[in-house]
C-alpha cells in the first residue's frame, strides 16, 4: 500500500485531464491506480502544483510545444517522496523535493526521475517552495544567466504583480538592482511592497513615464507579453542594455498557430540583435539545452537551490496568491487568469480542506 504525505493509506490517484480546449470548468477530474516507480524513478506524494501562464495558454491550444490532448497539466511541482524505484538511493523516501515538469504535475502522485529533483530545504511550505520552482528558475536565469544584472542598475519588469515579475522584483532588489514594475493600479501597493516602483500598465504613454523615472533609459527589460508591445520595451533600453523576452500573453486570444506568434517574436529579436546600437535581446527558454540533460540538470540545480535558500533564510517571500484543492484546479484556473492577483494559485491536496 502506498502511503501519502498525510499518512493516508491510498491505492489511487487523483489527477487533473485536459480534455481538449476548454474553459476552466472543462477541465475533467479523473481517478487511476497509483503508479509504480521504474528504475531511476522515484513516486512522490504531491504536495503541491502551481497554476502557471503556460497552463493558461495550454487549454486554449496556444502553448509552443503542448502534448495532443488529452493530457495531464502541472508544469511544476513540489511532493514527498513515498517509493524509490531500482538503482535510486532508499535515503529519498520521506524527503522533500521540488520537480520541474512541463505536464503531469496537477495530480496526487506523480513518478519523476530521480535525477530531476531539487531537495526543498527543511522548514520551507510546501506550497511556498512551489511558487518559486518555475517561477524562481525562470527569474534567476533572466536576471544572472541572460541579462547578467549588477548591483546599482535600473530594470524594468512588465507584470510585476504576477508569479514570474513578483520573484524577479525580489530577486532584483536582493541584488540591489532598481526595479520598476507595470502593473494594475489596483495591484500597486503589493508591487511596492515588494520593492518595486509601481507604474500603471494601461497608462496612455507608459513609455514617457518610465523615461521619467530613467531618462538614460533601463538597463533591463523584462516582457512576458510581447505584441507590438515589445517596440516600447526596445526602445527604453538604455544602450548596451538587454531585452528579455519570455512569452505571447498579447496574443493568447488569438486564433490560429500556436507557434506563429513565438516564431515572429523571435525573428523579430534576432533583427534587433544586428542593429549598431550595443542592445541586446534575448528570448527565453527554460528547456534551453536539455539535448545535454547532465548539463541542463546541474544548471537548473544549482539555479533553483539559490532561489529555495534564500526563500528559506527569509531574503525573498513567497507569494502564494490561494491555496485551493487539487479537485478544484478549475476554479484555481479561473482566478489565475481572473488578474486580480498578486503572485501564484497553487493547487494543493484535497486532504488539506
Amino acid at each position: 500500500m502506498i502511503v501519502n504525505a498525510n499518512n493516508t493509506g491510498l491505492d489511487r490517484a487523483t489527477e487533473i485531464v485536459l480534455p481538449g480546449i476548454v474553459e476552466p470548468s472543462g477541465l475533467e477530474v479523473r481517478v487511476r491506480p497509483v503508479p509504480e516507480p521504474g528504475p531511476g524513478e522515484v513516486l512522490l506524494a504531491v504536495e503541491a502544483s502551481g497554476v502557471s501562464f503556460a497552463e493558461q495558454q495550454m487549454r486554449r491550444g496556444k502553448y509552443y510545444d503542448q502534448p495532443s490532448f488529452p493530457f495531464v497539466p502541472g508544469y511544476d511541482l513540489v511532493g514527498t517522496v513515498l517509493r524509490a524505484g531500482p538503482r535510486v538511493d532508499a535515503a529519498l523516501v520521506g524527503r522533500r523535493f521540488a520537480a520541474l515538469t512541463k505536464v503531469g504535475g496537477w495530480a496526487s502522485h506523480v513518478v519523476l526521475k530521480a535525477a530531476d529533483l531539487v531537495e526543498v530545504p527543511e522548514g520551507v511550505d510546501p506550497a511556498e517552495a512551489e511558487t518559486v520552482v518555475v517561477n524562481g528558475i525562470t527569474a534567476w536565469q533572466m536576471l544572472h544567466r541572460l541579462a547578467k544584472i549588477r548591483s546599482g542598475q535600473t530594470i524594468l519588469v512588465h507584470g510585476a504583480n504576477g508569479g514570474v515579475g513578483s520573484t524577479l522584483v525580489q530577486l532584483a532588489t536582493h541584488a540591489g538592482v532598481r526595479v520598476i514594475g507595470t502593473a494594475s493600479p489596483r495591484h500597486h501597493d503589493a508591487v511596492r511592497a515588494l520593492g518595486a516602483t509601481p507604474l500603471d500598465y494601461h497608462a496612455p504613454d507608459l513609455p514617457g513615464l518610465v523615461r521619467a523615472l530613467a531618462p538614460h533609459g533601463v538597463d533591463a527589460v523584462f516582457d512576458h507579453v510581447g505584441g507590438e508591445g515589445i517596440v516600447d520595451s526596445f526602445r527604453l533600453l538604455a544602450r548596451g542594455g538587454t531585452l528579455v523576452s519570455y512569452g505571447t500573453a498579447a496574443t493568447k486570444n488569438e486564433p490560429g498557430s500556436s507557434k506563429l506568434p513565438v516564431l515572429k517574436l523571435v525573428a523579430r529579436l534576432l533583427a534587433w540583435n544586428l542593429l549598431p546600437n550595443g542592445r541586446h535581446t534575448h528570448f527565453f527558454n527554460i528547456w534551453a539545452g536539455r539535448r545535454r540533460p547532465e548539463t541542463f540538470r546541474a544548471r537548473l540545480r544549482s539555479d533553483l537551490t539559490d532561489v529555495l535558500d534564500l526563500l528559506a533564510d527569509g531574503a525573498i517571500t513567497a507569494q502564494v496568491a490561494a491555496r485551493i484543492p487539487l479537485s478544484r484546479a478549475g476554479d484555481a484556473m479561473e482566478l489565475a487568469e481572473s488578474g486580480t492577483v498578486t503572485g501564484k494559485v497553487v493547487l494543493v491536496p484535497d486532504s488539506e480542506h
